[in-house]
């Protein structure tokens, strides 16, 4: 049995009927026979399969009659048609059908027929050119025929794989011998730069990726695991991608289906429908414009919001924010409409730049009105946009999100967030930064509210929970005020300096603002002006993205931390927490900015995130065993965004040596991470490494006479001897004491004996006791025999415990006492 009827298959196979008739009717015999037959084909399957009513057999039938009926009369009713036709328009047409067939064979993955054909239309179409004087007729070959180039140019690579692949075929089998048999290719690919390759293992030793440099093997495979997200994949973008086809002999249907709706959509909806069905020549942008771009009944304020600012920005400033990652597009960079259908965009998802392939199928109600986002009439880029985003994050059932991660994802411009409720914000060094920086062109704000009770919300005419977008910063005087739009296009602020405000509003800042309050009162569009401190009252979060161009330099590491590594909370120890060293050579003040980005590949994930992560920065750029000795320069609050940004600032001349340390709150899965940092200055960053070659651990306890705390019955504890090898006289080390939680610990290590004289090592002490684990390392450790003696604070605290020695060198390990 089949699973019912399919709507969308139906109606492409109808469409392409339709499509036959046309040509048929247009005395274009062979493409109408060639179209005839397809449609039958795709009917016939439909049927077999029950998902096409069962009625349609007749239809079928008659297209199959009239396919065999033209066939056979076909060199009376061509030679009929081209007595009537001029050899220019015989040419286009032959030129026409050149690229149907090479389209049809091109999507079959037969690259040097479809070449072949590609490059035959190419041909009929300049021929045609030098025939005639039509200037119309000229532009319509011209363009036929680049359209041929671009496909026949783009099938280079593939057909000489193909003819590749053929010659290997035809080659003579490799005698079987020893000699032969032994040789292997070394299938690793060497890094770029002459830098070692690593490979994904656990612990995982990531690779780095400057800015110019492709992805190494272990990068792509890192990044592969996250491609899948809400069970599709969106793979990596490439520059290969720019030649991704987007002609078709009949419209592209994605095959991933229509993005799913909420129930109160599905009530609306009325069907899905191609621009061309319900529009007037559709186009993907006329005028980019800021104030037309519409939220509707999706709850994704917040990409609209995002969508707002970046159209403002593109106006503004006159460089492609968004319309870039639209494809197809043509020589100038601009997106443009495709008649069959298939739209690419290119959006920074998961750590790095993907691709989405989305077909132009849209909802629309019984007006005949789209349901999604959009902005001028019959204009589709805020519309294709928004579709793609939402494909990525599960459909048009979008549970929200915030703009710093939307602006991330439609930019890669960094994500900041400021909460400008509590006590460290900072209100008048925040407006200056933002004003400034705004102006510069530096970086793209919202802001969002919290939540407001109904009463209160309903007299400012604001939305509670609810994304803005921030069109405009001024300060006049005494007075900062924000120009604010609500992407819902209408209900706006009744405040202070709102429309209705006759008090605030003079005529000198009327002037400055190029605003006129009577006219707004016209017609609400959701733009309102308000005042800085109702900003700080009413709303709850800054959300600012930052054009990463303001840096010069940029690294991105790609990695992995598994939830079975170390302890579920770092509390108590981060010894098995992913650290990087990174070293910074700045002659004088610079900033370094650090970003963490959670790969999230499941929408219940993204719809109740419980990861709280962050990024804490210690002095020195060494490993780091405890999370607070030493106490970090940066302690990152962890918080269950996807994103988190440590903003640093060196001030002393370099080269300055930092540790970066990944850290949750609780550990309840594995997790996929990117690390990048961006800097006004040279810098390196790299993973640091586990030194220690030879490991071993011992258990012991605390047990009567030996559970001797740390006062005078300190002796009694367990004691255990630690012997280095004879072969070198710098040893580095590393002692780790693991005990109850509950319980405060240390331990002490003596020098014992020394194998050679002359060598000389006071006692150490791990200093404070610490809850249920303590570490320390050694370096530059002569060979002999050293004691270590493990305590709890208080004496008669029985219980277990785990001693752990790790060295450089080869060592023994026993327990004494």
């Amino acid at each position: 049995m089949g699973d019912g009827i399919d709507a969308a298959a139906c109606r492409a196979a109808t469409n392409i009927a339709q499509k036959a008739i046309a040509y048929d009717n247009g005395q274009r015999y062979e493409e109408a026979i060639y179209f005839y037959m397809e449609a039958a084909n795709r009917m016939l399957d439909l049927l077999s399969q029950k998902k096409m009513v069962a009625i349609m057999k007749n239809t079928v039938r008659e297209y199959i009659e009239r396919a065999e009926f033209l066939k056979r009369e076909l060199p009376r009713l061509v030679a009929s048609v081209q007595a009537s036709r001029s050899p220019v328009q015989i040419s286009l047409e032959k030129a026409e059908f050149c690229m149907i067939r090479a389209l049809d064979l091109d999507e079959k993955r037969k690259p040097s027929d479809a070449k072949s054909l590609y490059e035959e239309a190419i041909h009929l179409c300049l021929e045609a050119v030098k025939m005639t004087g039509d200037a119309q007729m000229q532009q319509k070959l011209t363009e036929l025929a680049r359209r041929g180039l671009e496909r026949a140019e783009a099938l280079v690579d593939q057909v000489r794989e193909e003819e590749e692949m053929e010659m290997l075929n035809k080659l003579p089998t490799v005698p079987d011998n020893d000699a032969i048999a032994n040789l292997r290719l070394d299938d690793r690919v060497p890094p770029p730069c002459g830098k070692p390759s690593s490979s994904i293992s656990a612990p995982p030793s990531p690779s780095v990726s400057k800015r110019g440099e492709g992805l190494t093997k272990d990068e792509t495979a890192l990044l592969g695991v996250t491609s899948k997200i809400n069970g599709r994949l969106y793979v990596p973008f490439h520059s290969k991608d720019l030649k991704e086809k987007f002609s078709f002999i009949y419209p592209f249907t994605d095959k991933d289906g229509f993005l799913s709706l909420t129930e109160k959509q599905k009530k609306r909806l009325k069907g899905w429908m191609r621009p061309s069905e319900f529009m007037e020549d559709p186009a993907i942008i006329r005028q980019i414009d800021s104030g037309t771009i519409k939220q509707t009944v999706v709850s994704d304020c917040s990409f609209v919001s995002s969508l707002t600012i970046a159209a403002r920005y593109e106006r503004r400033f006159g460089k492609q924010l968004v319309t870039s990652i639209i494809f197809p597009q043509n020589s100038a960079g601009q997106p443009i409409y495709n008649s069959d259908g298939k739209y690419m965009v290119k959006m920074h998802i998961n750590g790095i730049w993907r691709k989405i392939i989305i077909d132009d199928y849209l909802p629309v109600d019984e007006r005949m009105v789209l349901m999604c986002s959009h902005s001028q009439s019959n204009e589709l880029w805020v519309t294709l946009l928004e579709k793609a985003y939402l494909k990525v994050m599960g459909g048009y059932d979008f549970p929200g999100s915030n703009s710093n991660i939307d602006l991330h994802a439609l930019t890669g411009w960094i994500p900041e967030r400021i909460s400008i409720k509590g006590d460290k914000f900072e209100a008048d060094k925040i407006f200056d930064k933002l004003l400034t920086r705004f102006h510069r062109g530096d970086c793209l704000i919202t802001l969002a509210t919290g939540k407001i009770p109904d009463e209160e919300a309903k007299r400012a005419g604001l939305v509670d929970c609810h994304a803005y977008a921030l069109l405009d910063l001024r300060k006049l005087g005494d007075k900062r005020l924000l120009m604010v739009k609500n992407p819902w296009t209408h209900l706006r602020w009744k405040g202070r300096f709102s429309e209705n405000d006759k008090e605030n509003w003079t005529e000198e800042r009327k002037k400055a603002l190029e605003y006129d309050p009577d006219v707004a009162q016209e017609k609400d569009d959701g733009v309102f002006w308000i005042e800085y401190e109702s900003v700080i009252h009413f709303f709850d979060v800054f959300y600012v993205n930052w054009n990463p161009a303001i840096f010069a330099h940029t690294t991105a590491i790609h990695n992995w931390w598994n939830n079975t590594a170390g302890p579920v909370k770092d509390l108590y120890s981060v010894a098995a927490n992913p650290q990087y060293r990174l070293e910074v050579n700045n002659p004088g003040p610079t900033a370094v900015w650090i970003l963490l980005t959670r790969h999230i590949t499941d929408l219940a994930d993204f719809a109740e995130n419980k990861e709280y992560i962050t990024v804490l920065v210690y002095k020195g750029g060494k490993k780091v065993y405890l999370p607070f000795d030493p106490k970090p320069l940066y302690d990152g609050t962890r918080i269950n965004s996807p994103h988190y940004l440590c903003q640093m600032v060196i001030t002393d001349p370099g080269p300055n040596k930092f540790t970066l340390l990944v850290a949750q709150y609780e550990k309840t899965k594995t997790i996929y991470y990117t690390l990048r940092v961006y800097s006004q200055c040279q810098f390196s960053l790299s993973p640091i490494g586990d030194q220690y070659t030879v490991k071993k651990k011992e258990t012991g306890e605390w047990k009567g006479k030996t559970a001797g705390g740390h006062r005078e019955t300190f002796e009694n504890n367990p004691l255990y001897h630690l012997s280095l090898e004879e072969g070198s006289d710098d040893h580095s080390i590393l002692i780790d004491l693991r005990g109850p939680k509950e319980y405060s610990i240390a331990f002490q290590v003596c020098p014992v004996s020394f194998v050679r004289e002359g060598k000389e090592f006071y006692q150490k002490e791990t200093g404070l006791y610490r809850a249920g684990y303590t570490v320390m390392t050694l370096d530059g450790l002569a060979a002999g025999t050293y004691s270590i003696r493990p305590s709890t604070f208080i004496t008669g605290q029985e219980g277990p415990f785990f001693l752990g020695v790790e060295s450089t060198k080869g060592f023994t390990l026993k327990r004494v006492q």
